[in-house]
């Protein structure tokens, strides 16, 4: 069994309104060193596959179908093998 831990964020191009909201609070908090706030969807999939090219390949297909907007998103995974709670 695999756990893919997926980290989806904005596009550099495109504009991150909630990090601009949380930057300017944070300002306005006086964490004057902040700079950047990026805001993004984070998600945690254990799959089933025969190795970890496959599993990999599972999780592209999947993520690009239904978990990011290929117009404005962009992401990267970790995939670890993990043990199977069911038969451990």
């Amino acid at each position: 069994m695999y756990l893919a831990k997926i980290y989806v964020t904005y596009k550099p191009s495109i504009l991150d309104p909630q990090g601009e909201v949380i930057k300017s609070a944070l300002k306005r908090m006086d964490y004057i060193g902040v700079e950047q706030v990026s805001q993004g969807k984070y998600f945690e999939v254990k799959l089933t596959a025969k190795s970890i090219d496959a599993a990999t390949a599972e999780v592209e297909s999947f993520t690009d179908a239904l978990l990011i907007n290929q117009n404005t998103e962009t992401y990267h995974f970790d995939l670890s093998l993990v043990a199977d709670e069911v038969n451990a």
